[in-house]
C-alpha cells in the first residue's frame, strides 16, 4: 500500500500522511484514533485519503489538526473544499471536522514531544518535508537532502528514507542514492520505502549492505523519544 506512518506516542496516535489506501490500512491495524496529523507534502499519493479521518472528531471531542505547510493546506481545501464549507453540516460526520496549524522548518511540538522537520527535494523545483522525532527520522519522496537538512540528521538510530528503484529517476532517490545517505549518516538501522515494483523485496534485501532493509506494510520499529 502507499506510504504511510504511525508513531504511538505518549498522548496519542500521530498519523504521517494519509494515503488513498488509509480506510484500509487503519482497518487492517484495528486503529479506532488518529489524535494528529503531519503532512509531508502536497501529492495524491500522501494526501487523498483525508476524508476518512472524518470519524475521529466523534471521540476526540474536537477537530483532528493537521500539521503542514502552507502549499499543503492550500491543496487540501482546494481537493476537499466541501469540508470548509460555511454552512452547518446536515448530520454529524457529513464532512472531515479539520484544524490547519501552520509549520515551516522550525521544530514544534506535537502531542508532547519535539518534531523536527527536515527540509528536502522532491525534483529539482518541489519541495518536501520529512521528519525527524528523537532517534528516529522519516524521509520519503526526497530526490536531495540539503547539507543544512543532514546536519539534522546526525546521531539516528533508525532512518527511513525513500529508495524508488534501481534506475535513477529525477524526483525520487535511487537505491544506490539513498544508500550513499545512510552512508553519510551512519545510522544503527537504515529501512527503505517508496519502492516501486522493480524490486523484488528478497533479491534486494540480499543484496543491501548490513543494517539496511526495505520496509513492508506492518513493520514496527522502536523509537527513543
Amino acid at each position: 500500500m502507499r506510504c504511510a506512518l504511525l508513531v504511538h506516542l505518549p498522548e496519542g496516535n500521530l498519523l504521517i500522511d494519509t494515503p488513498p489506501d488509509l480506510r484500509s490500512q487503519l482497518l487492517r491495524e484495528k486503529l479506532r484514533l488518529v489524535h494528529a496529523v503531519l503532512f509531508t507534502h502536497e501529492h495524491a499519493d500522501h494526501l487523498h485519503g483525508l476524508d476518512d479521518l472524518r470519524l475521529f472528531p466523534f471521540r476526540l471531542g474536537h477537530a483532528v489538526p493537521l500539521y503542514c505547510r502552507h502549499a499543503v493546506e492550500a491543496r487540501i481545501r482546494r481537493i476537499f473544499d466541501y469540508a470548509f464549507l460555511d454552512r452547518q453540516q446536515t448530520h454529524p460526520g457529513s464532512r472531515p471536522q479539520l484544524e490547519f496549524r501552520t509549520i515551516d522548518h522550525e521544530s514544534l511540538e506535537v502531542l508532547g514531544v519535539e518534531v523536527t522537520p527536515i527540509p528536502m527535494k522532491h525534483g529539482p523545483h518541489f519541495d518536501v518535508l520529512g521528519f525527524r522525532i528523537g532517534d528516529f527520522a522519516y524521509c520519503t519522496d526526497a530526490s536531495e537532502i540539503p547539507e543544512s537538512s543532514l546536519d539534522l540528521l546526525q546521531g539516528l538510530k533508525t532512518f527511513v528514507v525513500g529508495a524508488l528503484r534501481h534506475k535513477p529517476h529525477p524526483t525520487h532517490f535511487s537505491v544506490a542514492q539513498a544508500l550513499a545517505v545512510a552512508q553519510r549518516l551512519q545510522p544503527q538501522q537504515t529501512l527503505f520505502t517508496h519502492i516501486c515494483h522493480d524490486l523484488d523485496h528478497q533479491e534486494t534485501c540480499q543484496s543491501l549492505p548490513d543494517g539496511v532493509d526495505l520496509a513492508y506494510d506492518t513493520l514496527r520499529v522502536p523509537i527513543g523519544i
